[in-house]
């Protein structure tokens, strides 16, 4: 791995990234992990560490969300071909199903328009008033907005946040001992800061505006966890028993995808957009990213899970991170399977 090791160091003295966290599992037989950088708090710099608790962003979708979402469907709380209109009467669009918005082909916009983080906003309200942009189940158009409903549609059965929710029956029997919402002020020095705020920076609070103007938990951002929680997680995607989610429900997420996108997760199925694994790895791998600059691909034939975690979104919107994530995964691919 020391070419790896070299070309992510390359990228945090050229100033592409300001550091990151590596996992990588291949099977039972390979772990391997490091770490790179540091960041500014806005009051003295503080290295990356593998115990770096990283904003994840996006991947709060598929790493509490739709396992929120499953577990509903496991013990007959719900249908994924339910309406939405069922959990939300006051959705516009009666045709649209809890499929659609796990697959983003629910015709929703991708999102809202933008406003200040510390503007006033009632988001929900918003997303109700949206007019779909696509007819459902036609097209993939990837949506926040989707993921945001989801969280709420599981916040109105449980009677519980999605925070409680998830952190009870997701990262607990999975022991992911750092993953949270909303950490706690005592974790601010674990936690890597993201976008430059006022005088400052954004540190503990999540970065998304949507998810922070409802709260900071949603079912689309608001996830904060470690590189070692999210190989905790995807191991749980390549097991054979059903502690969490059945077989069943993991094989149909990933099997069937619908313009590269299964439920939740992206799926590399040699669309035209290669997605951020790279083309190198096989069909059948899936993943997600987060804005942030976070990643989990999994490849399910050789067991191989990359968890890559940094806070690009430190030096600013325009980072490079889109481009830096497929050199990664194929030079991972390439090191430990080859052709």
């Amino acid at each position: 791995m020391l070419p790896i090791e070299k070309q992510v160091q390359t990228w945090v003295e050229l100033g592409n990234i300001p550091g990151a966290v590596l996992e990588v599992s291949l099977g039972g037989q390979f772990a391997w992990h490091k770490s790179w950088g540091s960041y500014s708090d806005g009051r003295m710099q503080r290295p990356i560490t593998r115990s770096t608790i990283f904003d994840a962003a996006s991947l709060t979708k598929v790493t509490a969300t739709l396992p929120a979402i499953l577990l509903l469907a496991k013990c007959s709380q719900l249908s994924l071909d339910d309406k939405v209109q069922r959990y939300i009467p006051g959705f516009l669009h009666e045709q649209v199903t809890l499929r659609q918005l796990l697959q983003h082909t629910s015709g929703l916009p991708a999102d809202l328009p933008r406003i200040d983080r510390y503007e006033q906003r009632d988001v929900i309200q918003d997303i109700l008033q949206q007019e779909l942009v696509s007819t459902a189940g036609t097209q993939v158009l990837y949506s926040d907005l989707g993921f945001i409903l989801l969280g709420a549609i599981i916040e109105e059965l449980t009677q519980q946040t999605i925070s409680a929710f998830v952190e009870h029956e997701v990262f607990t029997p999975l022991g992911m001992r750092d993953s949270r919402f909303q950490p706690v002020a005592s974790l601010r020095e674990r936690i890597a800061a993201t976008e430059a705020d006022g005088d400052g920076f954004i540190v503990g609070a999540v970065h998304d505006e949507k998810c922070f103007q409802l709260g900071g938990a949603s079912g689309s951002a608001g996830l904060f966890t470690t590189a070692a929680d999210l190989v905790q997680y995807a191991k749980s995607w390549l097991t054979v028993d059903d502690t969490l989610l059945s077989r069943r429900q993991r094989q149909e997420c990933v099997a069937a995808p619908f313009q590269g996108r299964g439920l939740g997760w992206e799926v590399w199925q040699g669309q035209s957009v290669v997605p951020s694994c790279s083309a190198a790895w096989p069909i059948g791998s899936y993943g997600h990213t987060g804005f942030t600059g976070t990643s989990i691909w999994i490849e399910p034939r050789n067991e191989l899970i990359v968890v890559f975690m940094t806070n690009a979104i430190h030096y600013g919107r325009s980072n490079p991170i889109r481009q830096l994530r497929p050199l990664l995964h194929e030079a991972i691919y390439s090191s430990l399977i080859g052709d």
